[in-house]
């Protein structure tokens, strides 16, 4: 490089360091925010995986319930059914 170039390239760089800070904070701001997003999704992905976690344990109590009343060959089978439907009303 000749000392002509040099010259050249020393407003280049006096120009270029504040054009890169003027830039870069809002680069910084848009990555905050990216990241800052990204914990506001992970957040909600965990608080419904627990809501599904527990509607599943509901499910499967449920379910167990609903097996045991199908498995069980007692006489008292169609007793509890009724029961469970509650009184019924009188034919008229």
């Amino acid at each position: 490089m000749d000392s002509d170039n040099i010259w050249i390239l020393v407003p280049l760089v006096i120009f270029l360091v504040p054009i890169t800070a003027i830039l870069a904070k809002p680069l910084t701001r848009w990555i905050a925010l990216q990241e800052r997003k990204h914990e506001l999704a992970a957040k909600l992905a965990d608080t419904q995986a627990a809501e599904h976690a527990a509607k599943i344990e509901r499910l499967e109590a449920h379910v167990a319930v609903l097996n045991r009343i199908a498995t069980d060959r007692a006489t008292g089978l169609a007793h509890e059914i009724d029961a469970l439907r509650g009184p019924t009303p009188p034919l008229n």
